[in-house]
């Protein structure tokens, strides 16, 4: 059921107010007697990391070797590429 309280005692108790409204339960707000809005608890937005995982599924191919591409390179850039030392 939802609770009707007047203005004054919305701005006087107004966080009282939001933690029921927060825990589902709506409020109207009136003015002499006459509803004239209602506070609703705002549902949370879903992370948008959660709605990216698996967006380019079978829209890209990974080849079978790729963390092994490019390891000759990377050896010599860590190494030093032997024939050079000789």
């Amino acid at each position: 059921m939802n609770e009707t309280v007047n203005i004054h005692e919305a701005k006087t108790h107004l966080s009282r107010l939001l933690d029921r409204v927060s825990r589902g339960e709506p409020v109207v707000i009136a003015r002499a007697g006459k509803p004239i809005a209602r506070l609703t608890r705002v549902e949370a937005p879903v992370p948008a990391a959660a709605n990216r995982i698996g967006f380019l599924k079978g829209q890209m191919n990974v080849p079978d070797d790729f963390d092994r591409m490019g390891e000759d390179a990377i050896l010599d850039a860590f190494e030093g590429d032997d024939a050079s030392s000789s």
